[in-house]
C-alpha cells in the first residue's frame, strides 16, 4: 500500500513525541534514588495509576491488533477484548493488595518474599526478562506499523524510531515518567477512540462506501473440463492458472501486465472475478496486481454488498444508533478478504479475492477460530487455550506488576485496579465498533490488519488520523517503556544485586538498570523488525501464555497454598517458560514467521496456555511435595 505523509500529521506526531521527552526530562531531575527509578517514589495517586494502568494495558494489541481482528474477523477479534478485560478480574480479587503488601520494586522481590531464595531470584528475574521480550515484539511491530502512513516511512524506520525514544525515556526518568505518559496517553485514546466511533454511528453504513472506492471488475468465461478455455473480453490473454482446495485462479496478460482472477461458478453463470496480487518475480521484484507499488494499483478494500434496514435493502442507513449499526451489519453481507499463497513459474504470489460473509456468521464465533462448523478437535483446544492465557496472562505480566508498587498503600493498589477496569472495559466496547465501522467503510489494508483503527480515522479526515496515530504511537512508547523498566529491574535488582550480590550502591542500582534499558531495548528493536506483518494482537496472545505459564502458578500457589517450596516455585518457573516458549516456536504460525509451511509444523497448535499452564501448576505441586521436608530442616537448621 502507498502511503504519503502529511505535513499537519508530521507536525501532530512530532508535538507528541516532544511532550514526551519534555516529561522524561521533567522526571530525570527527580529520579536520584532506586525507589524513584523502579517505583517513582510509591507515592503516585490511585487515579492517575488507575488511568496509567489502562494507558498500560491499551497497548498496540488493543487499538492496533483488536481493530484489526474486528475488521477482519468480525467477533472473533472481539473475543481478544473479552479475554483481555477479564483477566482483571483474577488480578482485582487475587493479585493486587498482596503484590503491594510482598513487594519492593519488582514481581521478584513478592514472590521470593517468605523464601529468600537465589534459586527464586534467577528464575523469577529470567522469567521477567523473557516475558517482558515477548510482549516487547508486538509493541514494536505496531511502532513499524504506524510511521508507515503517519510519515511515509518504510517500517523498520517506525521501529528504530520508538526503540531510540523509549531508550531515552527509560534511561533519563525510570518509572516515573512511564506512569505519567501512560496517564496521559490512556486518557487521550478512550477520549479520541469515543469520538470516532460516534463519527461510524453519524457516518453511517453505505455500498459503495466512498465514491473512489475501487470497484473489482467481472469477466464472463468460458470453462470446459474444469479449465477457462476463453472469457469474454478481447483486451486480455489466459496466460496461466492455478487450482487448491480454496478455488482456481486464472492469470490473465493485458498489455504486459499480468493479474490474476478468481473462477466463479454460480447456477450457470461463470465469471472471472478480480482480485488483489503481492508476487515476488524471479528477478527480486514485487509487483502489486501486476505493476510496482508506485503505480498505486493496489486498492484499500472492505465493503457491505448488501445493506439490510428493517428488512428491506438500501444503499446507504443514514445516521445509525450504536445498536442500529449492529442490528445492520448483522443483517447485511459484507464482503471479506481471503487468501491463498502458491508458486507460478518460481514466482511466490499471494493472493486475496472477495468473499462475501453473511452478516449473522460476522456477529458469532467462527471465522477465525473454528469452534463450530468447519472445526476439528485441535481448532477447539487452540481457541480454549488462547482463552485461558488471555484470562490468566494479566495477573503475571511484569510490567503490569510493578505498576503496583507506585502507589503507597494496598487500598490505594486496589482502587487502582478497579479504575483500570472501568476505562478498559468502556475502551473495549469501542473497539468493537471501529473494527465493524473499518470492515465497511472501505480502508483495509490486506497486508496489514494492524492498520485498520488508524486508516478509519483517516477515512474521517487527517485531523482525527494524526492526532489518533500520534496518541497510538504514545500508546507504543508508553507499554514499550513499562517493559523496559520492568526488564531493567530485573536484570540490575534481581539479577546483580540480589542473585550474583554484586554490591551496589542506591545509584549503583539505577545506573545498572539505564544500562539493561539499552541493552534490551536494542534487543527489541531487532525482533520488532524480523517479525514485521504478524497481527500484533497474536503476538500479545503468545507474551500473555508465556506469562500465564511461567509466572502466574507460582503467584497463586505462594499466596494459597502452605506447602509451596521455594524449589516448587524455582522449577515451575523453569517448566513454564520451557514449555511454552517450546510450543510457540514450533507452531504453525511461526513456522510462517520462518517462511515455512504451517501445515510442517510438528506442534498443531499455536497457543501453548492449555499445555503449558497446567504443567507448570503440576511441577509446582510435586517439587513441593518432595522438597517438603529438605526445606523444613534447612529452616530448623538455620534457627
Amino acid at each position: 500500500m502507498i502511503y504519503n505523509a502529511s505535513p499537519f500529521a508530521v507536525a501532530i506526531f512530532v508535538a507528541f513525541v516532544l511532550g514526551v521527552l519534555w516529561l522524561s526530562s521533567y522526571f530525570a531531575k527527580k529520579t536520584t534514588t532506586s525507589s524513584g527509578y523502579y517505583a517513582a517514589g510509591g507515592d503516585i495517586h490511585w487515579g492517575v495509576n488507575g488511568i496509567a494502568f489502562a494507558g498500560d494495558y491499551l497497548s498496540a494489541a488493543s487499538f492496533l491488533g483488536i481493530c484489526g481482528m474486528i475488521a477482519f474477523s468480525g467477533y472473533d477479534g472481539f473475543l481478544y477484548s473479552i479475554g483481555y478485560l477479564a483477566g482483571w478480574v483474577v488480578a482485582l480479587f487475587i493479585v493486587a493488595e498482596p503484590m503491594k503488601r510482598l513487594g519492593k520494586y519488582t514481581f521478584t522481590d513478592a514472590l521470593n518474599n517468605k523464601y529468600n531464595s537465589r534459586g527464586i531470584h534467577l528464575t523469577a528475574a529470567i522469567s521477567t526478562l523473557i516475558v517482558s521480550i515477548c510482549y516487547l515484539v508486538p509493541q514494536m511491530v505496531g511502532a513499524g506499523s504506524l510511521v508507515t502512513p503517519l510519515l511515509g516511512m518504510p517500517h523498520y524506520v517506525g521501529v528504530i524510531l520508538v526503540g531510540a525514544i523509549v531508550i531515552f525515556i527509560v534511561a533519563t526518568a525510570g518509572m516515573a515518567s512511564t506512569t505519567y505518559v501512560q496517564f496521559f496517553k490512556g486518557g487521550l485514546l478512550i477520549i479520541f477512540s469515543s469520538i470516532l466511533t460516534v463519527a461510524i454511528f453519524v457516518h453511517g453504513i453505505k455500498t459503495p462506501p466512498s465514491e473512489d472506492y475501487h470497484k473489482f471488475q467481472t469477466i464472463n468465461a468460458t470453462v470446459m473440463n474444469g479449465e477457462v478455455t476463453a472469457i469474454d473480453n478481447y483486451e486480455y490473454q489466459i496466460a496461466g492458472a492455478h487450482s487448491d482446495a480454496k478455488g482456481t485462479y486464472v492469470k490473465l496478460n493485458k498489455e504486459g501486465v499480468s493479474t490474476w482472477w478468481r473462477l466463479i461458478e454460480d447456477d450457470g453463470n461463470t465469471h472471472l472475478e478480480e482480485t488483489l496480487t503481492v508476487v515476488n518475480t524471479k528477478d527480486g521484484q514485487v509487483l502489486y496486481n501486476g505493476e510496482p507499488k508506485e503505480a498505486e494499483k493496489f486498492f484499500q478494500v472492505g465493503h457491505a454488498s448488501k445493506i439490510i434496514v428493517d428488512g428491506e435493502e438500501v444503499t446507504e442507513t443514514g445516521a445509525v444508533s450504536p445498536f442500529k449499526f449492529l442490528t445492520t451489519i448483522e443483517a447485511s453481507t459484507i464482503v471479506r478478504f481471503g487468501k491463498v499463497i502458491f508458486i507460478d513459474q518460481g514466482e511466490k504470489v499471494q493472493l486475496w479475492y472477495q468473499n462475501p460473509t453473511a452478516g449473522e456468521a460476522i456477529m458469532r464465533p467462527g471465522l477465525r477460530f473454528k469452534v463450530d462448523k468447519g472445526s476439528t478437535f485441535m481448532s477447539k483446544l487452540d481457541f480454549v487455550s488462547l482463552m485461558i492465557a488471555l484470562f490468566f496472562g494479566t495477573s503475571a505480566l511484569p510490567h503490569i506488576l510493578i505498576r503496583y508498587y507506585t502507589v503507597p498503600s494496598p487500598k490505594a493498589a486496589r482502587k487502582s485496579t478497579i479504575l483500570a477496569i472501568a476505562a478498559i472495559g468502556f475502551f473495549y466496547v469501542l473497539t468493537l465498533f471501529m473494527g465493524l465501522g473499518a470492515m465497511v467503510s472501505g480502508v483495509l489494508d490486506v497486508q496489514s490488519s494492524n492498520m485498520a483503527g488508524p486508516l478509519l480515522a483517516k477515512f474521517f479526515g487527517i485531523a482525527i488520523f494524526s492526532i489518533i496515530s500520534a496518541i497510538a504511537f504514545a500508546t507504543v512508547l508508553g507499554t514499550v517503556s513499562g517493559l523496559i523498566v520492568a526488564a531493567s529491574g530485573a536484570v540490575a535488582h534481581d539479577l546483580i544485586a540480589n542473585y550474583f550480590g554484586i554490591p551496589l550502591t542506591d545509584k549503583g542500582q539505577v545506573k545498572a538498570g539505564k544500562i539493561a534499558a539499552v541493552v534490551v531495548g536494542i534487543f527489541a528493536i531487532l525482533l520488532g523488525i524480523a517479525f514485521k506483518g504478524i497481527n500484533v494482537s497474536f503476538l500479545v496472545g503468545l507474551a500473555f501464555a508465556v506469562a500465564a505459564s511461567a509466572n502466574l502458578p507460582a503467584i497463586l500457589m505462594m499466596l494459597f497454598w502452605k506447602k509451596t517450596t521455594a524449589k516448587g516455585i524455582s522449577a515451575s518457573i523453569v517448566v513454564g517458560i520451557i514449555s511454552a516458549m517450546t510450543i510457540i516456536l514450533l507452531s504453525p504460525k511461526t513456522f510462517e514467521v520462518y517462511g515455512l509451511l504451517p501445515s510442517d509444523a510438528p506442534i498443531p497448535i499455536n497457543n501453548p496456555g492449555i499445555i503449558s499452564i497446567p504443567l507448570a501448576f503440576i511441577t509446582l505441586v510435586v517439587v513441593s511435595l518432595v522438597t517438603q521436608k529438605t526445606e523444613v530442616t534447612q529452616e530448623k537448621h538455620v534457627a
